[in-house]
Parts: C-alpha cells; structure tokens; sequence
C-alpha cells in the first residue's frame, strides 16, 4: 500500500512540475520538453506491447510516421483544420494499419515477430520514400496548424505545450487504468506464460491484437503531434532507427512500469541534448553518438531493472550489507557459551538425591 502511495505522488508530482515548467522557462525550454513528452507518448505505446504484454516489436515507427503523415496529407494547405476530427483520423491511420501488421504478424512468435514487424515498418518507409505521396527523402510540410473553434490554437507554443501535456496524462491514465482492468491482468498473463493462458480457456490472439491496436493508435497520436509541433514530416520518422530509439527509451527506463517509459524518454533526449553540447564537450560533440552509445551500456549493465529500479535496488543492496554486518560480528563475537546442565550424583545434596 505504501508503495502504491508513493508511485502515485511520483506521478503527481512528475505532471504537476511539466505543468508548472513553462512559467519559468524560455522558449528553447518549452520547444525541448513538447518534444520529449511527445516521445513519452511514443514509448507508452511501446510500453504496452513490451512491458506489459511480451511483444517486442521492432517497427514502432510505422505507426508513429503514419500519424504523423496522415496529419499533413488530410490538412489543407491554406486553412486551419479542425483538431476535432484531424486528431481521431490521423489515430485510427495508424491503428487501422497496426491491425493489419497485428493481424499478420502475430501468428509469428520470437526473433520472427520481430523481424516481421521490421519488415513491415520498413515496407512503409519506402512508400513515403519512394513515391510522390510522402513527398520522398524531402518531405512535405504543414503549413497550417489545426485548431479546435477559438478555443485553441496549437500554433502557439505554450498552447502546443498544454495541449501535448493533456495527451500525455491522459494516455498515461488509460493505461495504469487498462492495466488494473480483466484485459491488462489477461495480458500480463500472456506475458509471463501464454501457454498457461491457453490451458485456462483464454484465447491469447485476440487479446495480442487488440494489445497490438491500441498500441498502434497512441503511436499515431504522438505522431500527430511530432507533425504539429515541426510543422514537417519526412521518410526518417519511419526508420528502424527511431523504432530502435524508442525501444531503448523503455529499456532505460525499465520494463514493465508505465513511470520507467517516461523516465526513459526524458533520460534519452535529456543525454542526447547533454553530448550534442559544445559548451560542454567542445569538438567531441560532433561524436555525440559514441557518447550517448557508452552511456546507455554502462546504464544497462549498472541498472538491470532501468532507472526505476535504482530505489529498490539500493534497498536490496543496504539490506544485504546489513546481513552481512551482522554476521561478520556474530562471527567476531565468536559462538555462544555452551552450558552443561549434566550433574553428577556425587554432587547432588542427600536431600534432594
């Protein structure tokens, strides 16, 4: 209960700071912490198919470049569409694909999961690439942002950066929410035995698929608002580069926690602004890569569990060294006293023998 208690005043705490930040920080500020959250919401619907249900899922970035796609080619180039139904449609892109790569690629199983999700994600990375309809290795623009009536703008900054702040908390609730449901316990038992799920009557696939679905329209949302806020779109969003990026992301943060995807997200862009600084590391900065690459192992094998492991983990290890203390002075004490209560008879007064 304790604990619960303090994951949830984490989180509050965590939203409560993103909410205030804009009231002290400049311009560069709010432009670097909309596009972290934007990638916070990209590794949420990671979270969901790694973290949660088991799938390793190797293309991501379909998903996540379809959204954002889909936002520029169903705007106009000359009016402000409305975010009432620009938002959903760009969402139901992306999830309209993932049930055709979930439906597809989740007979497979393992390294072939993986592969396949790749190979999909790679098949539409080459039609924006290589076909007038994505604009190819240029890109196309959006020249109009969407608005909602005249109640919001997202061609404003700090409207922009509420309105991604709104996205985040609330797919970060439907997910805490979905996985105390029947749904997310039936997906966390696939997780940890599918054939264990099976045996108890659960048919796995579609729980996989809708897992896979649902995974696929909040990465077109935070597509959508990748789209948004650069105004620009091209083929780089569905490389396998940002599907690897992203995966890392959750890694860093550790697996299975919705917190650890956000940790994650800020940590990876937060060390990768860190070595791309010349103030700070001068010419080394154009190898920012090496840097950020050696970190990332180093944290992995210091942090098996990820960042929101490290309190337990310093827990484990103060409680061991606690053990181990006492035994050392249990040791150095040396064994108790043994007491013989044998007497003999000789000794026994008469009265008592």
């Amino acid at each position: 209960m304790a604990m619960e208690r303090s994951k949830f005043l984490f989180t509050t705490v965590a939203f409560a700071a993103l909410a205030l930040y804009p009231f002290a920080a400049g311009s560069f500020g709010i432009d670097l912490v909309t596009k972290i959250m934007v990638y916070a919401v990209f590794a949420l619907s990671l979270e969901l198919l790694v973290g949660t249900t088991g799938l390793v899922c190797f293309g991501q970035a379909a998903f996540f470049g379809i959204g954002a796609y889909a936002t520029v080619l169903l705007s106009s180039p000359t009016d402000s569409p409305s975010l009432a139904w620009l938002l959903p449609a760009c969402v139901l892109a992306a999830a309209a694909y993932a049930l055709f790569v979930g439906a597809l690629t989740l007979r497979t199983k393992g390294v072939y999961f993986i592969m396949v999700t790749l190979a999909f994600a790679q098949m539409a990375y080459y039609v924006v690439h290589d076909t007038p309809l994505g604009g190819g290795t240029d890109g196309i623009y959006l020249t109009v942002k969407p608005v909602l009536g005249g109640l919001l703008d997202l061609d404003k900054p700090l409207a922009l950066y509420g309105f991604t702040l709104g996205a985040l908390v609330a797919v970060f609730g439907f997910l805490a929410l979905l996985g105390r449901s029947r749904f997310g316990r039936a997906l966390a038992g696939i997780r940890v035995n599918e054939q264990r799920m099976r045996a108890t009557g659960f048919s796995t696939y579609p729980y996989k698929l809708a897992a896979f679905v649902i995974s696929g329209g909040i990465a077109g949302l935070a597509g959508f608002l990748f789209a948004v806020k650069d105004g620009f779109v091209n083929p780089e969003l569905m490389s396998w580069h940002l599907s690897g990026a992203v995966l890392i992301m959750i890694i860093l943060g550790g697996l299975g926690h919705l917190r650890g995807a956000l940790i994650g997200a800020f940590a990876f862009a937060l060390l990768q602004e860190l070595f791309k600084s010349e103030a700070i590391f001068g010419d080394f900065a154009k190898h920012w890569q090496l840097g950020l690459g050696l970190t990332i192992i180093a944290s992995v094998a210091l942090l098996p569990r990820g960042i929101v492991g490290v309190p337990r983990q310093w827990r484990e290890r103060l409680v061991g060294r606690r053990i181990a203390t006492t035994e050392v002075r249990h040791e150095l004490a040396g064994p108790p006293p043994r007491v013989n209560f044998r007497v003999r008879s000789a000794e026994v007064p008469n009265e008592l023998a």
